[in-house]
């Protein structure tokens, strides 16, 4: 199997391409090739007798995506996007990464199966910004999507493009909306959710975070090992269970950032909430306030997708893949 991994630069992309190496198999099939690609080229893992390219590509270029899809990929990952915070500072930019250089993937897909069969399977990583208020007190896979953002609105067209090029049969695609993914690692990004992970990562390791938002304030989360596992596990359905409604709500855990602090007090202790200072930020809580609170994802854990089940078991997930299995002294 010969792996396409548009976005494999970012945190989710990497943990992605570390577990198919570790795996080397997907669908049942041996793993032959994985290209990683993104705006900087992806650093390259170790990896035996699987061959591993990196390169360097700008989307919303309209001649990158036939190169990425010359060696008639069977597996493509899009991950690729401007995030929440950043397509709402930069229109046009959030529109050219987002839906432009969506549907010229799509597109590149369609022509490359026009002179000889081509059909891959597709698994684009959406985004419960879908979806805007008011809500149901649970938001279900048939709530109509009203989004209140410039990404989420690029994430709702993606999903119909995704849907109608699947029923023509240009490609079998899936697509999986993520929860907001927490804890994630390393340095915040520009997207307005981060402050989710910041609360918890920074005190984790010692340091001081700002949170923008009142503590009432609640969302809905997974951690990244889960949104890797929802891209396998999307990867491998049978999507034929699918029927013509091919964009999911993924599985998470729905908590108040109050919860959140409770459950870094029950596992770092007092001087870990310590560290957390209150700077409320009136943009923040105006995109946070649109946001979905809950989730029905009865359909994707019927299909085999999971989640945790508390922010206890989040917050062990990041020490014990990002600390080492220990906090700081």
């Amino acid at each position: 199997m010969n792996i396409l991994i548009i976005g494999a630069g970012g945190m989710v992309g990497r943990k992605l391409t570390a577990a198919l190496v570790k795996n080397r198999t997907l669908a049942g099939r041996e793993i032959a090739r994985i290209d990683l690609v993104d705006v900087a080229a992806p650093d390259l893992p170790q990896a035996q007798d699987i061959d591993i390219r990196a390169l360097a590509a700008d989307i919303s270029d309209p001649t990158t995506a036939p190169r990425l899809i010359a060696d008639r990929p069977d597996m493509i990952f899009h991950l690729a996007a401007i995030v929440s915070g950043e397509a709402e500072l930069d229109f046009e930019k959030g529109y050219a990464i987002n839906l432009d250089g969506t549907r010229y993937l799509f597109e590149a897909i369609r022509l490359a199966g026009k002179d000889s069969p081509y059909c891959p399977r597709v698994v684009l990583t959406s985004s419960i910004a879908v979806f805007g208020a008011p809500f149901p007190d649970r938001i279900g896979d048939e709530f109509f999507q009203t989004p209140r953002t410039s990404y989420g609105t690029q994430k709702a067209m993606c999903e119909l493009l995704l849907s109608d090029y699947s029923r023509r049969g240009f490609f079998d695609g899936i697509g999986i909306r993520l929860p907001t993914i927490c804890i994630r690692p390393g340095a915040p990004n520009k997207a307005a959710s981060g402050f989710f992970s910041s609360i918890l990562r920074e005190p984790l390791a010692g340091k001081e975070a700002v949170l923008p938002v009142d503590e009432s304030a609640r969302h809905w989360h997974a951690s990244p090992r889960a949104a890797v596992n929802f891209l396998i596990h999307a990867a491998q359905l049978d999507t034929a269970l699918l029927g013509a409604r091919r964009n999911l709500n993924m599985p998470g855990l729905s908590a108040t950032v109050g919860e959140q602090i409770e459950a870094l007090r029950r596992v770092a202790g007092e001087k870990a909430v310590g560290l957390i200072r209150r700077e409320p930020d009136a943009m923040i809580v105006e995109m946070v306030d649109g946001w979905a609170k809950d989730f029905d994802a009865s359909r994707a854990l019927s299909l085999g997708f999971s989640a945790e089940s508390s922010f206890d078991e989040i917050i062990g997930i990041h020490i014990e893949d990002e600390l080492g299995g220990e906090l700081p002294q």
